[in-house]
């Protein structure tokens, strides 16, 4: 493997930014230093470059196994390392749902023949395979974490029976992650709009209390237990009382993510997106959104993802209530953040810290998330003085479409890097390496 070195680029790790060469061999970074000269290597002039950690996407939905008119691992890790993804953490709600050890390790072995990113996948619970599911203890380094519905999604993988809820989280050695939302509230404001007919009553039906309540829920059964708790897309003002700041991350028992789409859109925009931006959970008021980054900023949020969830095209065109929820956001989370930093919202070392060290440290992924000799080189230079322009010809989710489409990005991506491999460079996609499995530091 031919050495890599990045000459003159911007490197902005562990809150801080400064000038540097960095070299890469066998796929981990060597050298950090302001000056370096290795014959024979692929030289990457990054002058007037940033070069950031890659993103490491805790939340994604790539549809693999069952539903691949929608999206496959090979296309949506294209698109992920296009947008400076170079690791993701894939639910289990596919066709077969992920709920057998054997079912979870056919995905890794789809994962390590056609991802172009690194890869890991979440165990998946139901109320009948409890004992399948603590099996994953032993594979506590190698997988994700279990992932439990307590809200019904895409998929039918609702867990609400709380003698399995109790008995996961009393017995499992590793990272729950949930998805929060009260079926109970969900039924009762069902009942409230019986004529509902476009995506601007989603939020109104999956409420700001749907979501209180069942987050609430899980913390509780988390504290009685100890268990190590990550509360997925959180959505509201009012879940935001329920998380401290008060102690580093590496010490929370109890973590939380946000997503891009709860960051950009509100309700307001249901008037002009329709069921494009209908998620569950939902975007809501925009009261919602100003919490979230207040929170963001002051740590009470801990990790920015995406939770992207691809469906076609023709699927979102159906009415609102048949329109499946969910929308493909990975190909562009970190240029929307970008674009936040160039408004002032926030700075370019916090979305590195929120979008690449700490879904390390919540998830204790081995050697990735900071840019570190010794660590592996998954990397992305990006041009914030360049602009981007997301169109129908550069999206390259399979289902071909974005609720981005037609945004302006004030800068643009110009290479990204898994493992020490150039797999992006200047809008074109570089084919010939896979990602790695995803190993993690657990005790």
């Amino acid at each position: 493997m031919t050495p890599v070195l990045i000459k003159q680029a911007t490197i902005v790790n562990e809150g801080k930014q400064f000038v540097s060469d960095l070299l890469i061999r066998n796929g981990r970074i060597e050298r950090i230093a302001p000056h370096i000269e290795v014959q024979g290597a692929r030289e990457i002039n990054a002058e007037g470059l940033h070069l950031l950690p890659g993103v490491i996407d805790d939340q994604v939905h790539f549809r693999e196994p069952g539903l691949t008119h929608k999206a496959n691992i090979y296309t949506e890790s294209r698109a992920a390392v296009a947008g400076g993804t170079t690791s993701f953490m894939e639910m289990p709600n596919t066709v077969p749902a992920a709920l057998t050890q054997g079912l979870l390790e056919e995905k890794y072995s789809i994962g390590a023949n056609t991802s172009l990113a690194n890869y890991s996948f979440f165990m998946g619970v139901s109320n009948e395979n409890v004992e399948e599911v603590l099996k994953t203890n032993k594979k506590k380094n190698e997988v994700a974490g279990i992932k439990i519905f307590m809200g019904s999604s895409t998929g039918s993988m609702l867990v609400d029976n709380y003698v399995v809820l109790n008995k996961i989280f009393g017995d499992a050695e590793m990272l729950i992650a949930t998805h929060c939302e009260d079926e109970r509230v969900i039924a009762a404001n069902k009942l409230k709009y019986p004529d509902a007919d476009h995506a601007s009553f989603h939020p109104l039906i999956r409420d700001a209390e749907a979501c209180f309540e069942s987050s609430f829920s899980a913390i509780q059964l988390a504290k009685q237990n100890d268990t190590r708790l990550h509360i997925l897309h959180i959505s509201t003002a009012r879940e935001l009382q329920l998380f401290s700041n008060m102690m580093p991350l590496d010490q929370k028992r109890i973590t939380n993510e946000v997503c891009v789409h709860h960051l950009h859109f509100t309700a307001d925009d249901y008037t002009r997106l329709g069921n494009q931006i209908k998620c569950n959970p939902a975007i809501k008021a925009p009261e919602n959104k100003a919490a979230l980054w207040e929170a963001l900023l002051d740590d009470r949020l801990d990790i920015i993802a995406t939770d992207h969830a691809p469906h076609t095209w023709d699927e979102k065109q159906q009415a609102y209530a048949q329109a499946p929820a969910g929308l493909p956001l990975v190909q562009h989370s970190l240029l929307l953040m970008l674009d936040y930093v160039q408004q002032g919202r926030i700075s370019l070392e916090k979305v590195v810290q929120k979008m690449a060290h700490a879904p390390a440290i919540c998830f204790q992924v081995k050697d990735r998330g900071y840019i570190r000799e010794g660590y592996y080189a998954d990397l992305v230079l990006v041009d914030l003085k360049q602009a981007y322009t997301v169109e129908k010809e550069n999206i390259l989710y399979k289902c071909g479409w974005s609720p981005m489409e037609g945004m302006r990005f004030p800068a643009s991506i110009t290479h990204t890097l898994v493992n020490g491999h150039v797999v992006y460079e200047n809008g074109r996609i570089v084919e010939g390496s896979n990602g790695m499995r995803l190993q993690f530091d657990r005790a």
